[in-house]
């Protein structure tokens, strides 16, 4: 895999982080987003303010709000929100691209509608490619600090998923590869949901046992649903699995587990949304969750009730009381 430069589409915090560690690694990097006017921002501070204060973006990296730029690219990397990356691969998808060009996801949600996962979309949208998904409990700010991380990679062609942890691994961001995607992508993407209510038990002051259980639930409702959605068992048990689900439920980076806090507050959902300036992919992805398993007739109580405080306006601590009253069971089940 001869790789000489990577488009990055998707400004955001982890978008960011992630042009920052490769850049100075020595890789050529073009960097898109869609707002002009924070490309200009970006190129005039060499800071991404909103989403990664206090991190230089290199001069190396190249800033463009121009699809078009991307295109030339040997690896092009999806780190925009769940709910436009239809858009983008679709308006990418009009110019040519390199013959031997790789896409990889690095987006976590699930359709709205479909069910579909992000590498799913990308399939259909770039046929006949390298499709591949990086997932893990990757928080941006750590990332870009330089703090040790793992993260997992999978492909849909297994010798390039070797030569990409080859490219993109560096000294403190170790990639481990995995087997299939499916696992990857569902653990990166359901854990935000579960973050939500360990935020919304935090915000009530359930305390360290409350979440510990809540959090091993979680896990044992994500292996549940995300088995019949095409998982492996051991996936979930993984990085992107138990490790981002502990990463996002306990850390106070975590903008989902802050949404989650934030209702147990009394605010609503549009409220934390317009104030918050990063995307939390739990709340479109609980929406998709509750839909897939509706389909599927698979039982995920904490996602019902996240379902319930984002989309019925159910007051948190009821949420939880309806949890804790549930019908008693073997811990298997």
């Amino acid at each position: 895999m001869s790789l000489k430069k990577i488009a990055v589409l998707g400004v955001g915090g982890w978008g960011t982080a992630l042009s920052v560690l490769w850049a100075k690694k020595g890789h050529s990097i073009c960097l898109w987003g869609k707002n002009q006017s924070r490309i200009i921002d970006l190129r005039n501070w060499r800071e991404n303010r909103t989403y990664l204060p206090g991190i230089k973006i290199p001069d190396s990296i190249g800033l463009t709000s121009d699809l078009q730029d991307c295109a030339d690219a040997d690896l092009i990397i999806f780190v925009t929100p769940s709910t436009v990356l239809r858009e983008v691969a679709d308006g990418l998808r009009k110019f040519p691209l390199n013959a031997d060009a790789a896409v990889l996801s690095c987006t976590k949600g699930i359709e709205h509608g479909t069910g579909k996962r992000m590498t799913e979309i990308l399939a259909q949208m770039f046929p006949d490619r390298a499709i591949a998904v990086l997932s893990g409990p990757n928080l941006a700010v750590e990332v870009s600090r330089e703090l040790p991380t793992a993260t997992v990679l999978a492909c849909n062609q297994a010798a390039r998923a070797a030569e990409l942890q080859n490219y993109l691994s560096a000294p403190r961001f170790r990639i481990y590869t995995g087997d299939e995607l499916a696992g990857i992508e569902l653990g990166g993407a359901l854990k935000n949901v579960f973050a939500i209510a360990a935020g919304a038990g935090d915000g009530l002051g359930l305390g360290d046992n409350s979440k510990a259980a809540l959090v091993t639930r979680a896990l044992a409702e994500m292996i549940r649903l995300g088995t019949r959605m095409g998982g492996q068992v051991r996936t979930f048990y993984g990085l992107s699995g138990a490790g981002d689900l502990i990463a996002t439920c306990f850390s106070t980076h975590s903008r989902n587990r802050r949404v989650g806090e934030e209702l147990s507050a009394g605010r609503s959902v549009n409220d934390i949304t317009s104030s918050m300036q990063m995307v939390a992919e739990g709340i479109p992805t609980a929406k998709s969750a509750y839909e897939c398993a509706r389909k599927l007739n698979i039982d995920t109580p904490i996602i019902d009730q996240v379902y319930a405080l984002l989309y019925d306006g159910k007051p948190p601590a009821q949420a939880m009381e309806e949890l804790l009253g549930r019908d008693q069971k073997p811990e298997g089940a």
